[in-house]
Parts: C-alpha cells; sequence; structure tokens
C-alpha cells in the first residue's frame, strides 16, 4: 500500500502529513512526500540556484523524516523531488509507485498564491489517477474516522463513490451519514435518486457498515451539503469530481469545487473514471 502526500514545506501541508499518517498506520502503509519544483527556469543559466533550491529541501525533507519516521508504525517514510508542473509530476508518481491515495492541504478561498499546494490543490485533485484527500490547516483531526458524509443526488455518476468510500469505512470502522438530495421537485427525478439511494443502503448492509439516511429537498448541493456536515459535525465528506472538459482544458465541476474551497472537513474526492479502490 502506498501514500503520496505532495509538500511544499507550508503548514498545510504538514498538517496533511500528519493526517495521512492517521490513514497509513490503519491501512498499513508506506508514504512518500513528493516535492516538486514548478520554477520554469533554465537550468543551464540558474544551475547554481537550482542546485542550492534542491539542497535546502532535501535538509528540509530530512528534519521531516526525523520528526515523523517513528510515528509511522507499519510503513516507510521517504521522499522524492522532482521538477515540472505540480499536477503532471504528482499523477506520474502516482502510476509509478501505485499509490492508492493522495493527501494534499488547501488554504480554501483565503488562499497563499505563493504556496503552489494552495494554487494547485484543484489542479491535483482533477488530474489525479487515484483518490484524493484535502484538508484544511486549520482543522483539528481525530485518530479516527467516526463518520463519515456521503451523498446521493441525481447525476448519472454519483453512486462510482460508494466503493472507495465503502472501503475507507471499513479501514476506521466508520458510520456513515447517507444525505439524499432532491435538487428538484420532479416526480422522476425523486424515484431516481431513490433508485440509487436504495443500492447504496444494500450495498452498505451487504458490508455490515452502520448507516443512517436522511432526504433533503433543495437545489443548492454546496449548502445542502456543508451545513449537513458541519450540524453532524461528521470526520470526511465523501464526493464525486464531477469534472468538465473545454477547450482550455479539464477542470472541476462548481458544486465539487466549492464544497472543497469552503468544507471545514477533510474531503475524500473521487474521479468520475480511473478510480483506484482502496484495499488493506
Amino acid at each position: 500500500m502506498n501514500i503520496l502526500v505532495a509538500i511544499d514545506f507550508s503548514k498545510g501541508s504538514i498538517h496533511a502529513l500528519e493526517y495521512a499518517i492517521n490513514y497509513a498506520n490503519i491501512m498499513k502503509a508506506d508514504i512518500q512526500m513528493v516535492w516538486v519544483n514548478d520554477i520554469n527556469t533554465p537550468e543551464t543559466v540558474f544551475s547554481s540556484v537550482a542546485t542550492e533550491l534542491r539542497r535546502e529541501k532535501k535538509k528540509n525533507f530530512e528534519k521531516l523524516l526525523t520528526k515523523y519516521r517513528k510515528e509511522l508504525i507499519h510503513g516507510k517514510l521517504n521522499y522524492i523531488l522532482k521538477k515540472g508542473k505540480v499536477h503532471q509530476e504528482i499523477a506520474k508518481q502516482v502510476i509509478s509507485t501505485n499509490a492508492n491515495l493522495i493527501f494534499t492541504g488547501t488554504h480554501g478561498i483565503t488562499g497563499f498564491e505563493e504556496y503552489w499546494i494552495g494554487s494547485n490543490a484543484y489542479r491535483i485533485i482533477t488530474y489525479a489517477p487515484c483518490p484524493v484527500i484535502t484538508l484544511r490547516n486549520e482543522y483539528k483531526f481525530k485518530k479516527s474516522i467516526k463518520k463519515i458524509l456521503f451523498t446521493v443526488d441525481n447525476s448519472p455518476k454519483t453512486l462510482q463513490k460508494l466503493e472507495p468510500t465503502t472501503e475507507v469505512a471499513k479501514l476506521f470502522n466508520s458510520h456513515i451519514h447517507i444525505l439524499s438530495i432532491y435538487a428538484t421537485s420532479m416526480s422522476l427525478m425523486h424515484r431516481r435518486v431513490d433508485d440509487k439511494l436504495e443500492k447504496v443502503k444494500k450495498h452498505l448492509a451487504k458490508n455490515d457498515i452502520a448507516f443512517t439516511v436522511e432526504k433533503v429537498k433543495n437545489d443548492n448541493i454546496t449548502t445542502t451539503v456543508l451545513k449537513y456536515a458541519e450540524k453532524n459535525n461528521v470526520d470526511l465528506i465523501s464526493i464525486m469530481t464531477d469534472q468538465e472538459r473545454s477547450n482550455a482544458g479539464v477542470f472541476l465541476g462548481t458544486s465539487p469545487r466549492q464544497i472543497i474551497s469552503n468544507s471545514a472537513f477533510p474531503v475524500l474526492c473521487i474521479q468520475p473514471s480511473g478510480i483506484k479502490i482502496i484495499t488493506k
């Protein structure tokens, strides 16, 4: 089992590392910290600067190894330095290491552009070939994941997040809060949501996972999800990224982007295709 943590040495990325260690200890996984030099300058001109930068980052990583290596009970903690576009290099590293999860900090709507972990978090999520967990720097996480919020709506791919969410629930013996959202008044759409809800309930019951169900009529999915999460003080929100394509490339849909930006809780982001299942 392998976990990647995007590191830029900001407080947010170190916080994500500490959170990832909890998962790794349960999954009995290794953790690889990844730093990417995304400065677009010719190394032939600034070779001495680039060399000094790498030397500095290696020293920083060695400090992290000294501090956190003993906290990783079953796996190994290591690091790698890359150069290029952050999201592309992390995606490549996922493939080369067969990673199961990526952890990345996000500064949310008050992001600091000098930290690539904030400005590139969405690109990491969009291009990653495996699930990504994001969390804010100020989130005070617990050692376990007791409550997971799982939404069911009328989007055609909403159930694709079911299996990865189930596996996290198995790892932590979590209780899943199913939030069934009816975004329109059309009875046909209601029946479609209900049909998906029944599939989720059967799947969770088959896997001996405790769950509760709440049904809400609201056309604002983001507000509905965040209010429910806060009211029930959940430990994790599971969402589909609902990626969209344009001539400019791939980007996140409005609702998942808003949830990731505004959530006070960690978010498990599941891509609509190429999903890697988290297994023991």
